[in-house]
């Protein structure tokens, strides 16, 4: 079911060259449960985009509809009831450094006007959830830039909304932190079924939890699918520079690769690129058998997306080339993607 809706949305701001279009002429739909990723490069318009869905931008013309209401007809009281139902994390966490952990959290409550007694019920519930037992006391002064993610988790989850924003909500954040506030939001998702939407420049976060990806470039959606599809056969440009930056082998063995095809001139060096549905096939083995070739495996790699795997081996196949040939027509006919790296 299409909980979000976007048709032919564009956003203007004047500037002092005249008009500048920062989302221009978009189309988005997000299902219900969906991890929906908008990715793009700095000025691509994706943080403009998300402020849209919540109504602290109106658009210049074109419809925004969520929950079948389109957001662009409320008057003010009624966007102001409509936004409680929409969290938003940010990159720099937002939080009044004033107050406790605890104060933090309870605070869109408040401004709804909840008893004090179902405000701490709900704040203790959510210091339980985002995994901050105990620290609710605590000042965001005394905290990790983890920690003070999580609070502003707990905070846009406090009004039991059902939908999340996350702009850029990672990017200030280490490797490792960055990684177990991917799996807080996962898990966040799989729980109450909450439907989030998330902005980054950082294709790895897409591919760790959402199931879906849009690519934004110069105010519009370039490109869009089910993230699988995206990463193994992106279309435009942009995309592919993101991809390859996630996937491109790491500096020491983009070394040993230039070594190994110098050490090994005869042959041809590949990389075959594995699914779910053929990662357990030992295709390499049956074309051992089936050809009259070798193949060496030069190096391989496995990365996680949500729901998936995505997996790779860069091989040399060393035989006649009408044997290769064939060998690399089979790995096809088993849905494994041939990247010919070099040529004999």
């Amino acid at each position: 079911m299409a909980l979000i809706e976007l048709t032919h949305v564009k956003k203007e701001f004047s500037g002092k060259s005249g008009a500048i279009k920062a989302v221009n002429d978009v189309n988005l739909t997000v299902e219900k449960g969906d991890i929906y990723g908008i990715v793009g490069y700095s000025g691509a318009g994706k943080s403009t985009l998300v402020r849209l869905l919540n109504g602290l931008e109106l658009p210049t013309s074109g419809t925004v509809v969520v929950k079948g209401q389109d957001i662009t007809t409320l008057k003010s009281k009624e966007l102001r009831n409509f936004r409680k139902k929409i969290g938003m994390i940010f990159q720099h966490f937002n939080l009044l450094w004033s107050r406790t952990v605890i104060d933090n959290i309870k605070l869109p409550l408040e401004l709804a006007g909840v008893n004090k007694a179902d405000q701490k019920k709900r704040a203790e519930e959510l210091l339980e959830l985002v995994g901050l037992q105990g620290r609710g006391d605590a000042y965001p002064a005394q905290l990790s830039g983890g920690q003070k993610q999580r609070v502003g988790i707990a905070r846009a989850l406090a009004n039991e909304p059902e939908i999340l924003l996350c702009d850029e909500a990672t990017s200030a954040l280490d490797p490792q932190t960055t990684e177990e506030v991917l799996d807080l939001l996962l898990d966040i998702n799989k729980k109450l079924n909450l439907t989030i939407v998330l902005i980054t420049h950082e294709m790895n976060v897409i591919r760790k939890i959402c199931n879906k990806v849009a690519v934004m470039e110069l105010g519009s959606i370039v490109e869009e699918g089910e993230v699988l599809d995206v990463f193994r056969h992106p279309k435009q440009a942009v995309t592919q520079r993101f991809v390859q930056q996630e996937l491109q082998p790491e500096d020491d063995t983009q070394a040993m690769l230039a070594s190994f095809i110098k050490e090994n001139p005869e042959g041809q060096i590949v990389t075959l690129s594995f699914k779910e549905n053929n990662a357990n096939e030992p295709v390499i083995s049956q074309a051992i058998r089936a050809y009259k070739i070798d193949i060496n495996v030069v190096y391989g790699t496995v990365q996680q997306t949500n729901g998936s795997t995505l997996g790779s081996l860069t091989v040399l196949l060393t035989g006649e080339p009408a044997e290769i040939k064939q060998a690399i027509e089979f790995f096809n006919s088993k849905e494994v993607d041939v990247e010919v790296l070099t040529h004999e």
